[in-house]
Parts: structure tokens; C-alpha cells; sequence
């Protein structure tokens, strides 16, 4: 295959995982002795097109894939075969994963402000509710998806696709839904888990998770009460202070005041 259809059948497959919203890296050599060229990298696929050194190829396709899966985008140097702490070759990373999941169940009022703020965050966002006539596009318009389905059924069917970036939120604070949604969801590589509901409802709900068979070191990933403390009175208020915490807990910073803090602010 000659360099200009290689190079194309690179872009035809990057369009169309563009298009389908699948995971995929392209990398281009920026400084060394191949400047310009590209290496093609996706999940469960092998990588299309060389950089100019299977050795480098092999060990970039492993970065690449890394990359992606924490959604990052960087410029990284290696060796000319890929050793590791040199610079003779530069590299840019353009990681192209699918947008964050959301996934909100219980048609709630909460449920409309949080699903806001899962679409400013950049989240796909779904609103998932067994009653369907709670569970409608019309009362949620902003949410990519409306599912009507017991919750811990929909986290079955998508627990494949559910990884770090991606955040599960009940806010049903109904044992019957909430139990068996929590317990799939610590089946799961989620990176958030989060639960609504007041100290004693939270406590309440523990009896029946450890019932179901959830360890205490399992229900140390649940966060409930819900959100960060930030004295959220409004459902607006409140999804804020979800949200915060989704994002604490994604960068693993401490939520605190940056008028009392002396690291960086971003």
C-alpha cells in the first residue's frame, strides 16, 4: 500500500469514528526523522499506518491507547525505536474518546437541573425511570437519551461501556430502585457513584446493600449523601454541588476554597 493511500485510508477510518463517536487516537510525528507521519490507533484494533519504526510504532500504539482511555491529548518524545526519557522523536496524541457518560435515575426534579449540568460538562447524558409516565423527553429535553427501564437493568446492558470519566448518579432514594442500581453499578468500572437521599435514608439504604451482599469496602465508592457541602438549597443549587464533586473526584482534589489554598488554581 503506497504512503497516500495509507494516509487515506487513515482519514477514512478516523471520519468515521468521528461520526460514530468511537474511540480513536491519531498520532503524527512532529519532530524527527518522520515529521508528518501518522499512526492510526483504536481499542481491540491494530494500529494503521507506521511512524516509521515498528519498535516505535509498538510502544506509541501503547501510549496512544492509554491516552484515550483517560481522554487526554500531549505531545510525548521517545527514542528513535521508542525508548523511554529520550527525545530524539516527538509525537502528538489526539485522543478522540466518546463523550463522558451520565447516567441519572429517577425522573425527579433534581433530575432536570442535574441533567444541565451534565450537558455543560460536556457528559452524554441519560435519564433512566421504570414510571413512564415521569420518564419523557418532553420533561427532559436537554438529556441525549429518556429510558424507560428499571434502573440496574440499563446499567447491565451498558456496563461494557462505562468506564473513570463517566458518573452514575440515583436520585430515586426508593430501595426498590436504588438497591438494585447501586449494586450493578459497583459491578462496574464507573468512576463516580453517587446516591440522594437524606443520613437516615443513606443509612437505611446501607442495610439493604450489605443484605444484597455489597462489602463495606465496596460502599466506600458510594457517595451519599450526594454532592459536595456547599449549603445547596435548590435543585440548581443541589446540582451544582453534584456536579463539584464529580469533578473532585475525577482530578482527586480536596474540595476547597481557592482563597485558602496556595497550589495551582487550574
Amino acid at each position: 500500500m503506497s504512503e497516500t493511500s495509507s494516509e487515506h485510508r487513515i482519514y477514512e477510518i478516523y471520519r468515521d469514528c468521528l461520526r460514530n463517536e468511537d474511540p480513536v487516537a491519531l498520532v503524527t510525528v512532529v519532530n524527527g526523522p518522520d515529521v508528518g507521519a501518522k499512526l492510526l490507533v483504536r481499542p481491540d484494533h491494530e494500529p494503521v499506518g507506521t511512524l516509521g519504526d515498528p519498535d516505535l510504532d509498538r510502544v506509541v500504539a501503547r501510549d496512544a491507547l492509554a491516552e484515550l482511555e483517560a481522554g487526554a491529548t500531549e505531545v510525548r518524545h521517545y527514542g528513535p525505536h521508542g525508548e523511554a526519557r529520550m527525545d530524539d522523536v516527538a509525537v502528538f496524541i489526539e485522543s478522540r474518546a466518546p463523550r463522558a457518560q451520565m447516567l441519572i435515575f429517577g425522573a425527579v426534579d433534581f433530575t432536570r437541573a442535574l441533567a444541565d449540568q451534565g450537558k455543560l460538562l460536556g457528559f452524554r447524558v441519560t435519564v433512566c425511570d421504570a414510571r413512564e409516565v415521569f420518564a419523557t423527553e418532553m420533561r427532559f429535553p436537554m438529556a441525549d437519551e429518556v429510558v424507560v427501564d428499571w434502573p440496574h437493568r440499563l446499567i447491565e446492558r451498558a456496563a461494557d461501556r462505562l468506564g473513570p470519566r463517566d458518573a452514575i448518579c440515583v436520585l430515586t432514594h426508593d430501595n426498590k430502585f436504588d438497591v438494585p442500581a447501586i449494586v450493578a453499578a459497583l459491578a462496574t468500572d464507573v468512576g463516580y457513584i453517587g446516591a440522594m437521599g437524606s443520613r437516615r435514608t443513606h443509612a437505611k439504604r446501607v442495610e439493604k446493600l450489605l443484605e444484597a451482599g455489597v462489602t463495606q469496602s465496596q460502599l466506600t465508592r458510594v457517595k451519599a449523601p450526594i454532592g459536595l457541602d456547599i449549603g445547596a438549597r435548590t435543585p440548581e443549587e443541589t446540582a451544582v454541588s453534584v456536579v463539584a464533586e464529580i469533578i473532585s473526584n475525577r482530578t482527586g482534589h480536596q474540595a476547597a476554597s481557592l482563597s485558602v489554598t496556595t497550589g495551582p488554581i487550574h
